[in-house]
């Protein structure tokens, strides 16, 4: 029951007998911590009382969101003493019930809260109240045992689909479950609209926004545990904000159809306020390429790319054709004044994670282009049509502007180059630095950090990630070598992607203490700042580092493929896996591995 919460709270005095009393309410006239100059994001539309419910109706202050919520209440069993029902006190944005019990000692007191939250995305408008009334009466009729009991059959099916089990170490299983339980409580995948939260619904951090860390780090894991429904919505949140997209683009003298996602939105524009993040991390429109492609891979779904992917992809092209810049100098494209995932460094030219992937979405764009176009001729004109693509001039700029992208290199150690300039910098082991500084964001100023060689997370090691199937192990060994060392994970996305070079490497020591840091992140608040919200992208991450690190899951060739490693000290462990509508059960031991279907 998707629009339905019960609470069932019990007093028991030990002492002697008391009077007890419960005021249940709801209301409308909080304020997040991090609101602007403190103001209000709910605006009030009504509230009332009458008949045992009571309910409040808000609104949110820009994109007219409405939610009404309501609830009834109700004492459970009947208490020895007196009891006395106060009237309900209704006031603008707030509305709250009393009821008074004279307990004996000894006496369990139990009140039980039905509430129901009704919003204008799933119901007219005009019907919200009268459905949120007849909710929390069905909820109050079924009654709150009942209502567990849906509850826990609906955990346990989920849990089955998604549980990873450990043997032999009780910290990390207690962390990935705690990661696993997270992720299922943020999202569902039910409404294209609807996206993911850095912070889900845990802390007021980040202000609920989508990222890109939907796409870099959540999407695997909706892929490999539930539907490929799910997924597909994720990706459609993007296609439907296609349109603001190419809004944000224009804003910034980008036209021409190019589309340059927001680093944050609620509803397809820009909401960031600090321009090294809103201007230069435009790397985002590379993930969201790769999350395209990341599905269809995975999930064998060949007709999302024609009927709504291609569509992305050309505006996403026409946007990388138009942000890099020929240099004469270097007889290359180039792509100057970005910010990288780094963001120990911004304002850089040639971050070769950005410009890797800008030159890899235009030859996935090509391809997918070129096989459209072979194997539906009439989608492809509705394509050329919708889009207005020039194919005899766009293609091939897109061809030259791939082939002839600059990517920095230092030829001495055989490694990419983060960007120009790196080797300028002093470089130093992160293990140099006094831990008492740590994080650095906590104790060192902007402008040294910004001149120091460490870096927050994954840069150069987050593109051999993503496409770690074009580089043999020994180039991604040499540059996980030279920067991992430097790196201070700081980001709580950092470790979740070391960890799976790790193991891909046979670091086994390495990619264990990575794993353990991600999977306890917030249990262990190891960056410090789990007080504003869980990290709920983290989460995803960790359950990325197991199964794609640990597990060694790879899709290649249209199957899934396992090269597991078993941590010092563990005796096993199993995970579950949904491909292609297929559930898979890997097990691991000291005597080897299994893969049973389900």
């Amino acid at each position: 029951r998707p629009e339905i919460g019960a609470v069932e709270f019990s007093v028991t005095p030990l002492d002697g007998d008391s009077v007890v009393t419960f005021s249940p309410y709801l209301d409308g006239t909080v304020r997040n911590e991090d609101a602007n100059y403190g103001e209000a994001f709910w605006e009030r539309i009504d509230e009332g009382s009458g008949g045992g419910f009571c309910h409040v109706t808000m609104k949110t202050r820009k994109l007219d969101f409405r939610l009404c919520t309501g609830m009834r209440y109700e004492l459970f069993g009947r208490p020895t003493g007196e009891v006395r029902t106060g009237a309900d006190r209704v006031e603008p944005q707030f509305v709250g019930g009393e009821i008074t019990v004279h307990a004996r000692k000894g006496e369990r007191i139990t009140i039980r809260k039905y509430v129901a939250c009704v919003t204008n995305r799933r119901r007219p408008e005009g019907e919200m109240r009268a459905a949120c009334e007849r909710l929390t009466a069905d909820a109050a009729s079924a009654g709150f045992d009942a209502l567990l009991e849906e509850q826990a059959r609906a955990w346990r099916k989920r849990w089955g689909d998604c549980d990873i089990v450990i043997d032999g170490d009780v910290s990390i299983q207690q962390g990935i479950r705690f990661c696993i339980f997270q992720l299922n409580q943020t999202y569902t995948g039910d409404d294209p609209d609807l996206n993911i939260g850095p912070k889900g619904f845990t802390g007021e951090k980040y202000g609920g926004g989508t990222y890109w860390d939907t796409e870099a780090y959540c999407l695997p894991y909706y892929l490999g545990t539930a539907d490929s429904s799910v997924a597909r919505n994720l990706l459609l949140y993007r296609y439907r904000q296609l349109g603001r997209a190419i809004e944000n683009a224009g804003k910034l003298g980008i036209g021409g159809g190019a589309a340059l996602y927001p680093m944050v939105t609620m509803n397809g524009e820009e909401c960031h306020n600090e321009w090294e993040i809103t201007f230069e991390e435009i790397h985002r429109n590379g993930a969201i390429a790769y999350a395209i492609y990341d599905y269809v891979r995975y999930s064998g779904d060949t007709d999302y790319i024609p009927a709504y992917g291609i569509e992305v992809l050309i505006a996403l092209s026409r946007y990388w054709v138009r942000r890099a810049g020929y240099s004469k100098a270097r007889s290359a494209y180039v792509i100057l004044g970005v910010t990288g995932p780094n963001e120990y460094e911004n304002n850089v030219g040639n971050n070769w994670y950005t410009n890797t992937m800008a030159a890899w979405t235009l030859q996935y764009t090509v391809e997918q282009a070129a096989e459209i176009r072979d194997r539906n001729p009439g989608r492809f004109a509705e394509i050329v049509e919708a889009t207005g693509l020039d194919v005899d001039t766009e293609i091939p700029r897109w061809i030259e502007t791939a082939l002839k992208m600059y990517f920095p290199y230092y030829p001495e150690k055989e490694v990419f180059l983060q960007q120009d300039g790196f080797l300028d910098k002093e470089i130093v082991p992160a293990e140099s630095l006094d831990p008492e500084e740590l994080p650095l964001h906590q104790h060192w100023s902007w402008d040294r950090i910004l001149r120091s060689c460490f870096i927050k997370q994954a840069d150069v090691l987050q593109g051999l990630f993503f496409l770690r199937h074009r580089y043999d192990l020994e180039t991604i060994r040499r540059n996980f070598d030279f920067y991992e060392p430097l790196t201070v994970h700081e980001s709580s996305l950092s470790p979740c992607v070391h960890t799976v070079l790790a193991a891909r490497l046979g670091y086994e020591r390495k990619a264990y203490s990575l794993f353990r840091r991600t999977a306890r992140l917030d249990l262990d608040d190891v960056n410090n700042d789990t007080r504003d919200g869980l990290h709920i992208t983290s989460m995803a991450g960790s359950w990325m580092a197991f199964v794609y690190g640990l597990g060694g899951m790879e899709v290649r060739d249209d199957r899934l493929e396992f090269s597991p490693l078993l941590p010092e000290g563990w005796r096993g462990y199993s995970f579950g896996v949904l491909f292609r509508g297929r559930r898979y059960r890997v097990k691991v031991d000291g005597s080897g591995k299994t893969v049973e279907m389900g």
